[in-house]
């Protein structure tokens, strides 16, 4: 019995692990679609055409500690200076999709 408990729980694991990178790349695609949508204009290639020092290169999230979907989730829902809020445009779902695209294309440097 103990050996089969063990089994089931490696089987669980084992998808898990497998599932989640197909999950991650749903999000990142969704995340592409709503950048496109709501956040190219003002941020193309990562850029910035307001404040051009406040871009989205890995170096700059890193210096603003932006560099992980929460941070990143969080100036999307709320804004700060020029940049306005999104949580009542963008569901919860698409603030996180988006926080995530923005992180592994500045991780690729938006290639």
């Amino acid at each position: 019995m103990k050996k089969l408990i063990i089994i089931c729980l490696l089987a669980l694991s084992l998808i898990n692990i497998v599932k989640t990178p197909m999950v991650l790349a749903v999000e990142i695609a969704k995340g592409a679609e709503v950048f496109q949508v709501h956040c190219v204009a003002c941020h193309a290639r990562g850029g910035n055409i307001v404040r051009w020092w406040k871009n989205l290169k890995i170096g700059t999230l890193k210096k603003n500690k932006l560099d992980s979907i929460d941070a990143i989730a969080y100036l999307v829902k709320n804004g700060k200076s020029n940049m306005s809020a999104y949580q009542d445009r963008l569901t919860e779902t698409e603030i996180k999709a988006v926080s995530a695209y923005v992180l592994k294309q500045a991780e690729n440097d938006w290639h």
